[in-house]
């Protein structure tokens, strides 16, 4: 299957998705749905992000955007997706659709027996070494269904037992996909109104397209603690990992765990730090669950994560913002011994200029280091941009843009200059 080919099933698959989740939800009072339309045409000096022969593109992007939430009851669902179609004009790249979707949903079956289906559908980078354009891009779709039993066995303890089938599919016919099945058990113990802990025990068995397998179990104590303005919860852990191919075998464990600690410093200030580390395997869902972890598809099947970020979101009198986020990641390919760490920094300020009209600007940067050829990459961004409020449901926004790439490979490195056009409109 060539990548046309490709690209159509999963612009099907995208499309049903997009339209299925909007099908089915509530439009009565009783849930929040909208919907936005949106054009927006972006001029770049260096398309192809390249070191040489640089050439000067417009990529005109028309989406929609939907998102839903519905009230409680027995079943429960939301969902948050835009897809997109882009035209270059000059023929830099294929005209494409782009899709990122979000549907998370439950139904409670019988008392305390639930069955839950997910679907996360992502644009994810294929080598991460390489500049971020649509050439080095493809969509991961995981999909993921299941029953989930909680048994109260007194009045601070409870039993949980999951089940659940996961299935990974990727857009380009070279990247494999997988079928993954999962168990698990946990006990919870309630010490206080505001203290819980227990253990849990999970196991999964992954098979992909190419015959590989891929076991993972995990034994972990689990924690959770709210104050007034603070909560926090985690778990600690150990885990072993098993990947078969062919006649081929390779076993490794490690320390897992995780931890989410929010504070409210004051009412207009809040703070958060999470960390996580996995023995997992690149068709996860472990960087849809971090944004700022990525998955080198090049690599090896089993991967040791690693991620810690924490960030501050400040609001201020004049009804301008703040938001910092700061993140270091670590991806160990256990076949290989490669090794790719990242760094990073995400500024965002916005502010009120008159009644309508919102000026805002943004700082990024980004470092990587792969141990696959020693090198280093640095990345640089910055834009300034203006959102004007035309009505109620009209909207027109505008910026420019600066990003550049430097690198000890020359090939990797460029400086591209952009600027952008468009407009949204809320039909609901």
């Amino acid at each position: 299957m060539d990548r046309t080919i490709g690209a159509r099933k999963f612009y099907s698959g995208s499309l049903l998705l997009f339209v299925g989740a909007l099908a089915v939800a509530p439009v009565s009072g009783l849930a929040q749905l909208e919907i936005i339309g949106g054009q927006q045409a972006r001029v770049t000096d260096n398309a192809r992000k390249a070191a040489n022969n640089e050439n000067s593109d417009l990529e005109s992007r028309t989406y929609v955007t939907a998102r839903y939430e519905t009230d409680p009851g027995q079943c429960q669902a939301s969902f948050a997706g835009t897809l997109g179609y882009t035209i270059w004009q000059d023929d830099s790249f294929d005209n494409e659709t782009d899709a990122n979707m979000d549907l998370d949903s439950q139904c409670e079956l019988a008392p305390r027996l639930f069955w839950d289906l997910d679907n996360n559908l992502r644009e994810v980078s294929q080598d991460t070494t390489q500049s971020d354009t649509p050439d080095n891009r493809t969509r991961k779709n995981v999909f993921s269904t299941g029953p989930r039993y909680i048994w109260r066995i007194g009045p601070v303890d409870s039993l949980s037992f999951s089940t659940r089938y996961e299935n990974t599919e990727f857009e380009e016919p070279e990247e494999t996909d997988s079928e993954r099945y999962v168990g698990s058990v946990a006990w919870t113990h309630l010490l206080s109104d505001t203290l819980s802990g227990g253990v849990s025990a999970s196991y999964s068995a992954t098979e992909y397209d190419t015959g590989a397998e891929v076991d993972v179990e995990t034994v972990r104590a689990t924690f959770s603690k709210r104050w007034a303005t603070t909560s926090l919860s985690g778990a600690i852990g150990v885990s072993e990992i098993e990947t078969e191919f062919g006649s081929n075998s390779r076993t490794s464990d490690g320390l897992v765990g995780e931890v989410d600690l929010t504070r409210e410093l004051n009412p207009t200030t809040n703070w958060y730090f999470s960390a996580a580390r996995e023995l997992t395997d690149r068709t996860s869902s472990f960087d849809i669950r971090f944004e700022d972890f990525e998955f080198n598809l090049n690599e090896s099947i089993s991967v040791e994560t690693t991620i810690a970020s924490t960030g501050i979101n400040k609001g201020f009198s004049d009804q301008s913002s703040l938001n910092v986020d700061v993140f270091a990641s670590q991806s160990d390919y256990l076949e290989t011994d490669e090794l790719e760490e990242r760094v990073g920094l995400n500024l965002r300020y916005s502010r009120p200029l008159a009644e309508r009209l919102t000026g805002n600007s943004g700082f990024g940067y980004r470092y990587s280091a792969f141990d696959e050829d020693s090198s280093h990459n640095e990345i640089f961004s910055v834009e300034l941009g203006l959102d004007y409020e035309a009505s109620r449901d009209l909207s027109v926004f505008g910026g420019l843009g600066y990003e550049q790439e430097n690198s000890d490979v020359p090939s990797r490195e460029y400086d591209e200059l952009w600027a952008r056009l468009g407009l949204e409109y809320q039909f609901r």
